[in-house]
C-alpha cells in the first residue's frame, strides 16, 4: 500500500478508491478517505472475493459519476497517462469490456438452477478491467444488492470470471488490451523497451521488472524504480538515489515455457477510475 501510495496514486487521488475488508484510520487517512470497507469476509475465497467485486460495482454506481468502472489490484502498478490514452480511444457511451485474457482457451461453466452450459472469454482481474459506465448499468440487475455475489454462486466461478459471464449474457465481447499484465507472466520476458509503454505491471516474489532504478533492498516490486523511469520529477525520484543497474542474462528459455502456461486470476485489494 505504501508503494502505491508513493507512487501512481499521486497520479489519481480524486479518481481512486481502495476496497477492503477491515476498517484502517491509517489506510483512510493515507487515501484522502477514499477507503471503503466492504465488510466482506478476509479470505481469498470466491464467495468473499466476488463479495467485494459487488460492492465495487455498487459503489461505483451510486457513488461516482466516472465514464469508466476500472478495477485492479494490490500488485497492479497503472501507468495512469497510458490508461487514459487507451480509455479515450473508446466510446465512453458505448458497451465496452477492456481486459487482457485470464485463459489460453474459453471458460466453461454450468448454471446450478438452469443447468445450461456457457463457454465464454473474460479478462483476469489480476490485470485489471475496464467497463464503459452503460455496460455497467446493464449489469444491474445481476450486481444489485448481492446479486453479484448469488451470480457467483449459481456459476461456481470466481469473481472476474463471474463478471465476465454476466458481461457474455449481454452479448459482449472481452476487447483485450495485451498490455495490461498480471503477476502470471514472466516480467524478465517484457523487454526493456516497451516497459514504459505498457499500461498496467505487476509482480511476485522474484517476479519483477528488469529495469534500472533504486537498490532491490529498497524497491523489491521495482514499482518505485519504475515511477521514476516513468516520471523523473515526481518528489520520490529526486529524493532518492537511484543505483540499480538491469543484470545481464539470458532469458530466452524461460519466456519459451511461460509461453505454454495459461494464466489464472486472483485479487484482493481492489480500486475503480
Amino acid at each position: 500500500m505504501a508503494v502505491i501510495h508513493q507512487t501512481w496514486f499521486q497520479l489519481a487521488k480524486k479518481q481512486t478508491w481502495f476496497f477492503t475488508d477491515v476498517e484502517d484510520e491509517k489506510l483512510q487517512n493515507l487515501t484522502d478517505g477514499h477507503m471503503i470497507n466492504t465488510k466482506c469476509g478476509e479470505s481469498h475465497s470466491r464467495r468473499d472475493l466476488c463479495c467485494k467485486m459487488g460492492v465495487e460495482i455498487s459503489t461505483f454506481m451510486t457513488a461516482s459519476e466516472s465514464k469508466w468502472f476500472c478495477h485492479f489490484d494490490d500488485d497492479n502498478y497503472i501507468n495512469i497517462p497510458k490508461l487514459v490514452d487507451v480509455l479515450n480511444g473508446y466510446d465512453p457511451d458505448a458497451d465496452w469490456y477492456l481486459g487482457k485474457l485470464s485463459l489460453d482457451h474459453p471458460a466453461i461453466v454450468t448454471h446450478n438452477e438452469t443447468k445450461k452450459t456457457t463457454r465464454f472469454w473474460f479478462g483476469t482481474g489480476g490485470a485489471g478491467v475496464c467497463i464503459s459506465r452503460p455496460l455497467v448499468t446493464k449489469m444491474k440487475p445481476f450486481t444489485i444488492g448481492d446479486q453479484f455475489m448469488r451470480t457467483c454462486d449459481l456459476v461456481a466461478i470466481g469473481d472476474d470470471a463471474t463478471m465476465g459471464y454476466i458481461l457474455h449474457a449481454q452479448n459482449i465481447s472481452l476487447t483485450v488490451i495485451d498490455r495490461f499484465h498480471s503477476h502470471y507472466e514472466q516480467f524478465k520476458c517484457i523487454p526493456r523497451e516497451t516497459i514504459e509503454k505498457e499500461i498496467v505491471l505487476s509482480y511476485k516474489g522474484e517476479n519483477i521488472l528488469e529495469i534500472e532504478g533504486f537498490d532491490l533492498e529498497t524497491d523489491p516490486t521495482r514499482f518505485m524504480s519504475l515511477h521514476c523511469v516513468l516520471f523523473p520529477n515526481a518528489d520520490l525520484c529526486t529524493t532518492m538515489k537511484r543505483t540499480y543497474t538491469i543484470p545481464t542474462k539470458n532469458t530466452q528459455h524461460s519466456c519459451i515455457i511461460h509461453k505454454f502456461l495459461s494464466i489464472i486470476s486472483v485479487s484482493f485489494w481492489c480500486r475503480y477510475i
